[in-house]
């Protein structure tokens, strides 16, 4: 019986196998991500595996797709149910792009602790929204979605075997292979020839849209492998020839404890397609719609966190407007020293940041009792405090990393009311709970406290939250 994790595991290794012969820049990528790895972890030691085992950055990878209807999306969640992986998350990239990106998404990803030690996969998921009149008119929105409801991009048989999974925790050897073929091949880039006309006309409203509404199959759209310096990583391409986009999407890169998510990509390749004509004839053309990602992941942040981040980002904006001249890297950087707690343990005592806690071996014997603030457990050894990695998204950099691989900025008629979509629309139209990444990583912090007061035999912890 082969189990979830060992599914994603395959799952994740095949895509990039696939994915790997689809776009070569991809497989570069790999290489230098790995090199990069191998540099920081000598020059490092210990502390570049501080948030994961070299094993787990250098095998992990988070994949992204696109689909155009709340059908397809629903089909989707049950494919990577299939895998252990829930919805995570809700980000309106219409909201953080400044440039037509017309689709709304979450995130597909293993949610306990030990599943994401084991693989660690994830897969951005956006969907389409043809109901915003800012990108589509009725005419064309009743077009679109004529044209999505008529297509199938999961079969039958492939969504029958998920169910199983999902169901059972596992399938036998024989339908697991069954199964991660036609995931597979459910995703990879089709030959079948697009039409011209129809792709040209969404593509006037975003190439995103394109991408989606415009062929009649879902594929990979980038695939992302995870490194420890992000920054080396980008020179170390750009000496390769390979061309990045301009910058390095998230927090600065600064000296103090890495926070959140730092991403960065090639800029989208030409790849050729076929496309049918009005006349039905074929042609040889190219679509620029796929790039390759890579990422540096930080630690978690609590709500608290994420508010002084979203504030930081405003302030960089502010100043960057004022000054039309200066490096906005610098002035984040600036910004970051002045306003982020240096260390780890600043981070934690006020609430900015979430860890685990677990009772060190090593603690204090002899007879004495243990302190009841946390904070105190901590600075007399009693207790370490293990940063959690943040696995979830910002809607902004991936609004960044989309828009800097456009060709243009598309058409948005801001004068029009947006279409409103949340988490509980989400929720609804894919039938399972969207889970608050926030109250994940909370769990799993108060999870670690109860432990430690357990072990501890304390009745109370103060400072834990």
């Amino acid at each position: 019986m082969i189990s979830q994790w060992q599914l994603r595991a395959a799952f994740a290794a095949r895509l990039s196998d696939m994915y790997g012969r689809e776009v070569p820049a991809y497989t570069t990528l790999v290489d230098v991500s790995r090199e990069v790895n191998e540099d920081v972890l000598r020059a490092r030691g210990a502390d570049a595996e501080r948030l994961g085992s070299i094993s787990r950055v250098t095998a992990e990878r988070h994949g992204a797709i696109r689909v155009g209807t709340p059908a397809e999306l629903r089909q989707v969640a049950r494919v990577f149910g299939a895998l252990g992986m829930h919805p995570v998350g809700f980000y309106d990239l219409r909201e953080a792009a400044s440039s037509a990106v017309p689709v709304v998404s979450t995130a597909f990803r293993p949610v306990d602790g030990e599943e994401l030690a084991r693989n660690p996969f994830r897969v951005f998921t956006s969907m389409l929204t043809p109901a915003d009149p800012r990108f589509f008119d009725a005419d064309l929105r009743s077009r679109l979605e004529t044209f999505l409801a008529t297509r199938e991009l999961f079969p039958p048989e492939l969504l029958a075997l998920a169910d199983r999974a999902e169901a059972e925790r596992e399938l036998p050897e024989k339908e697991a292979e069954r199964f991660l073929q036609l995931a597979v091949d459910a995703i990879e880039l089709s030959t079948e020839p697009i039409d011209k006309a129809w792709y040209e006309t969404l593509e006037r409203v975003s190439a995103v849209a394109a991408d989606i509404g415009g062929v009649r199959s879902t594929h990979i759209n980038h695939l992302t492998p995870r490194v420890l310096d992000i920054d080396d990583l980008y020179r170390r391409m750009t000496e390769r020839g390979i061309e990045m986009i301009d910058t390095v999407q998230g927090p600065p890169r600064w000296k103090g404890p890495d926070l959140l998510l730092r991403q960065t990509s090639f800029r989208a390749l030409a790849e050729p397609r076929a496309l049918r004509l009005a006349d039905g004839s074929v042609t040889r053309g190219a679509l620029r719609v796929r790039f390759g990602e890579v990422e540096a992941r930080g630690i978690a942040v609590t709500r608290a966190g994420r508010a002084l981040y979203d504030r930081l980002l405003s302030l960089v904006d502010e100043q960057a407007a004022l000054r039309p001249g200066a490096d906005r890297a610098e002035l984040a950087r600036t910004l970051w020293a002045e306003n982020v707690p240096g260390t780890e343990r600043d981070l934690a005592a006020q609430g900015l940041a979430y860890f685990t806690y677990h009772v060190a071996p090593d603690r204090p014997r002899g007879g004495s009792r243990p302190p009841a603030a946390l904070s105190d457990l901590v600075a007399q050894g009693w207790v370490r405090a293990e940063p959690i990695v943040y696995e979830d998204f910002l809607p902004r950099s991936a609004a960044g990393i989309f828009q800097s691989n456009l060709s243009d900025a598309g058409s948005r008629d801001n004068d029009q009311q947006g279409t409103a979509y949340d988490s509980d629309w989400l929720s609804g139209a894919i039938e399972r709970d969207v889970l608050d990444p926030f109250a994940l990583y909370e769990r799993q912090q108060n999870d670690s406290l109860a432990q430690v007061a357990g072990e501890l035999h304390l009745t109370t912890l103060k400072g834990a939250s």
